[in-house]
């Protein structure tokens, strides 16, 4: 029955709700999320006036911001916790998964979708500033879609209240999401040491836990561990990319030419693949962003910045950061394979052959290890989202963050041992919920934010 219901749910957000027949045959399969999402981001990158583009080093810039409250984040540490999250399995595997099914194409679309995806970001970022209260348990500020869905309630209704049910469903579908993907992440990771190494997935499994356990247990160790292992990661796998394109630059002209052939299907019209190219990559550009699903803005509001616009444009070069460049270096590594080597295959094994062919064992084994850091990581980051949902919901009390932190390193042993369960689509239902929730409520407070970015660019052009 509750197999039944998740399988029907999941169907209902991810599957195809609509088709369009397209005129060279085929047709374009079009989701749930899609629809929620695309028209969501185009409406406001109209209405910041094309930020991404316009205020592009400002989004650098918002970087340098200091903090006075040794307890709070820095806009840079809030930045370090959302691509911990963001960036994950969906950057190795999701992005191989999208050019296998949609070819080379694909990878143009996940370019197109960062640009209106980091408009979204903005928004929700800058919400969640906007709303944020403090932390009487970790110290700092707390916030996120829960808060600000609450706080729009409350002033409608004109009195207070202890909770309202559109936010409490947003809270309840983070920490649903969260758990499901914990599991997902530690399979992930013994499967890939397995290959690898050859270690036994109960071995990597524990360890793996007991590492988890000693930090997330402490009571500030997660931002701390985070602001070691997420630039290196990400410079490190930036690096690798860069050498390898260089090492291939003589194929680079015609790797660029397929992408940007196939992106508006030329080669694929005349077999009516063009939707298959278009679906693909807006689907792993807009799921491995995250933007308008209400994850980031739960490390946005724990920034300390001089005005909310600055952990707004954090949050939107965080969407660069995750599919610009994490997502295009696995795109690059795989398109600079010969096809000889990767035909046939899929998935880990698809990445960590194209790795092997550029760097032989050295190539599969760096998979490995980034595979580890990228989902370790992103399990990190997602226990520093649930302190606000969980808060939201139970109130603050250290026994209630402790006992979600608990369950959450349960289903991570369990993920690390188990084959698939149905309990993996619980991360994809509870992400399809947050999205729902979150973009009901962007439209209706999101003037908040382009006000505050309007008075924040009158400010600039006075000095």
């Amino acid at each position: 029955m509750i197999v039944s219901i998740i399988e029907k749910v999941y169907s209902f957000l991810w599957g195809d709700l609509i088709r369009i027949p397209l005129p060279s045959g085929g047709s374009l399969g079009i989701s749930l999320l899609i629809i929620l999402l695309i028209p969501t981001g185009v409406y406001f990158t109209i209405r910041t006036r094309f930020l991404p583009v316009r205020l592009f080093p400002d989004m650098i810039r918002s970087l340098t911001g200091k903090k006075k409250n040794e307890n709070s984040l820095s806009t840079f540490q809030t930045l370090i916790v959302s691509t911990a999250t963001r960036v994950g399995m969906g950057n190795l595997v999701g992005v191989v998964a999208a050019i296998s099914a949609g070819g080379a194409g694909a990878v143009f679309w996940m370019w197109v979708t960062a640009i209106i995806g980091s408009s979204t970001a903005f928004v929700e970022a800058t919400l969640a500033q906007l709303h944020k209260e403090e932390d009487p348990l970790y110290g700092g500020y707390r916030g996120g879609p829960a808060y600000y869905i609450h706080h729009f309630f409350e002033e409608k209704l004109g009195k207070k209240k202890k909770h309202v049910i559109i936010a409490v469903l947003f809270a309840i579908s983070g920490l649903i999401c969260w758990c499901g993907i914990s599991q997902v992440i530690s399979n992930s990771v013994t499967s890939s040491f397995e290959n690898a190494f050859g270690i036994p997935p109960i071995y990597t499994t524990v360890i793996l836990v007991a590492i988890a356990a000693v930090i997330v247990l402490r009571r500030n160790a997660t931002v701390k561990v985070l602001d070691v292992i997420v630039p290196i990661m990400a410079v490190c796998y930036f690096a690798i990319t860069i050498f390898i394109i260089i090492k291939n630059i003589a194929v680079m002209p015609s790797v660029f030419e397929r992408i940007f052939e196939e992106a508006f299907g030329i080669r694929q019209a005349a077999a009516g693949g063009f939707g298959a190219v278009l679906m693909n990559g807006i689907k792993r550009g807009l799921f491995s962003n995250e933007a308008g699903s209400g994850s980031a803005p739960c490390a946005a509001a724990a920034a300390e910045c001089d005005t909310p616009v600055r952990a707004g444009l954090t949050q939107a070069l965080g969407v660069f950061i995750d599919t610009i460049v994490i997502c295009s270096c696995t795109a690059m590594i795989m398109l600079t394979a010969p096809q000889n080597v990767i035909n046939g295959k899929e998935g880990m094994d698809l990445l960590q052959s194209a790795m092997g062919y550029h760097l032989g064992g050295f190539g599969v084994v760096f998979i490995a290890i980034t595979l580890f850091l990228f989902s370790f990581s992103t399990f990190l980051g997602i226990l520093f989202y649930a302190r606000s949902n969980v808060a939201y919901l139970f109130g603050d009390k250290w026994i209630w963050q402790t006992l979600y932190k608990v369950l959450a390193l349960v289903m991570l042993f369990i993920g690390g041992i188990a084959a698939y369960t149905f309990v993996w689509d619980l991360g994809d239902v509870g992400i399809g919920l947050m999205t729902i929730f979150n973009t009901g409520i962007l439209y209706l407070l999101g003037g908040q934010a382009v006000k505050v970015l309007r008075d924040f660019e009158d400010g600039k052009n006075i000095k």
